[in-house]
């Protein structure tokens, strides 16, 4: 019996960038090529494999995950790592490559993934079960400890469409994790539930892996949590594998790719950035990120950010706001300013001009990627909202000197001058 659980040759993935993927681009998935069949047939024609506008997500990927194992797959947004879960998980079919699987699968990847809405909590349990392979009577016997480890046993019998994206996640991850598939496929949706349920989460995990012997593939930004759950750790770098190794040593090179790169990884576009709300040829144009005055987007507890926001206007701005939100790693709004909360104002009659946000001694704990978004404008327009117009690596920090990193989830604040202190005692009263 092979003890590999899953192998990946030259596998790769095309999409075509302004057409669906249907028929034999083999680039969309089945519900696009279902709505496509029932179309008029108009088709667009075929893509040229040398066509500048197709966009490969994947590139000759290849490696293999032995039983067993933790493996956390990470990389910026857009490196490819859902791509490769959705093919290994079979919603997409890749477009050249193969793959095996040795073994029933479970996959996570967003949030009340394969959960019917018209069905209430129970039903969707004994329905994920049985997608699973699994028979009634073992997902009865398992039921129980799902239900309790969810936390929505007073709502088992609503309907899924009622519940909150938190309930779900909950829900779906209860389901994926107790229902003993040998390999367990998980995208970054833990972010969606609480900290408390995200320990919870990891704790089972672990449990499954070490204890249970199955093995798991685990996309994060949570580089703490890719620490503590993973042996092994493999960097995706523009649909291509960038390092394959120990996992210490994937954060520790993922944490510090940007310095690599040059200068311009710390230069950011956002004249055109996809997650621009209002497309206009004004407004922000691009952003430079510093730390401690040195180009990088790569932090620490302790640090100072700056950051130069680069706009561009055709008309004079009444009221200029200028505003940032920097979300934790585990995508909850640590820092949300604008320059009416400090009173400075940010008029001028140039059309060109650069705004400098300076935010000295950032005071986070923790690693793994901080998303920000942006708004700018002024009492009589929006110019620009841009979510997650891009990301700070958020690297962990010995603060304390004391070769003890701490834990984020029980202190993400910053605070350096907490310290313990043993003071003489004349006497001790034991209970």
């Amino acid at each position: 019996m092979t003890d590999i659980a899953i192998k990946v040759e030259n596998l790769g993935k095309r999409y075509s960038l302004g057409q669906r993927g249907y028929g034999g681009q083999k680039s969309g998935d089945f519900r696009e090529s279902l709505t496509h069949f029932f179309r008029p047939k108009t088709q667009s024609p075929k893509p040229n494999p040398q066509d500048p506008k197709d966009f490969w997500a994947l590139k000759d990927v290849n490696f293999e995950i032995k039983q067993g194992e933790a493996v956390g797959i990470i990389g910026r947004n857009g490196a490819g790592k859902s791509t490769l879960l959705k093919i290994l998980s079979r919603i997409t079919e890749p477009t050249k490559g193969r793959f095996e699987i040795f073994g029933r699968v479970s996959s996570l990847l967003e949030v009340g993934t394969g959960f019917h809405e018209e069905l209430t909590g129970r039903e969707n349990v004994y329905l994920n079960g049985t997608i699973l392979g699994m028979r009634r009577t073992e997902v009865k016997a398992k039921f129980d400890e799902i239900i309790d480890f969810s936390g929505v046993e007073k709502f088992i019998d609503t309907p899924v469409k009622h519940y909150s994206s938190g309930m779900k996640v909950r829900l779906a991850f209860a389901v994926a994790a107790h229902l003993e598939p040998e390999i367990l496929i998980i995208d970054e949706v833990l972010a969606v539930g609480d900290a408390e349920f995200q320990k919870k989460c990891l704790g089972k995990m672990e449990d499954v892996t070490q204890r249970g012997g199955r093995t798991v593939l685990f996309v994060s930004h949570n580089m703490g949590a890719v620490e503590s759950l993973c042996t092994r750790g493999v960097i995706f770098h523009s649909g291509q594998t960038y390092f394959d190794g120990e996992a210490p040593e994937a954060i520790n090179r993922y944490l510090n790719a940007g310095k690599a790169n040059g200068d311009l990884s710390h230069v950011v576009d956002l004249s055109n950035h996809q997650n621009k709300k209002y497309r206009r040829a004004f407004g922000l144009q691009k952003a430079e990120v510093f730390v401690n005055d040195k180009p990088s987007t790569i932090l620490a507890p302790g640090d100072d950010l700056r950051i130069k926001f680069y706009f561009k206007l055709e008309d004079t701005l009444v009221n200029p706001i200028l505003g940032i939100v920097i979300r934790s790693p585990y995508d909850e709004p640590f820092i949300g300013i604008n320059n009416r909360h400090t009173s400075e104002k940010l008029y001028t009659d140039q059309e060109e001009g650069v705004i400098s946000v300076s935010i000295p001694n950032v005071s986070m704990y923790g690693s793994g990627q901080c998303g920000v978004d942006l708004y700018f404008g002024d009492n009589e327009d929006n110019f620009d909202t841009i979510n997650d117009a891009f990301y700070l690596d958020l690297k962990a920090s010995d603060v304390f000197q004391s070769g003890v990193f701490v834990n984020p989830t029980l202190n993400k604040v910053y605070q350096p001058q907490i310290s313990f202190t043993l003071e003489n005692c004349e006497s001790i009263v034991r209970a």
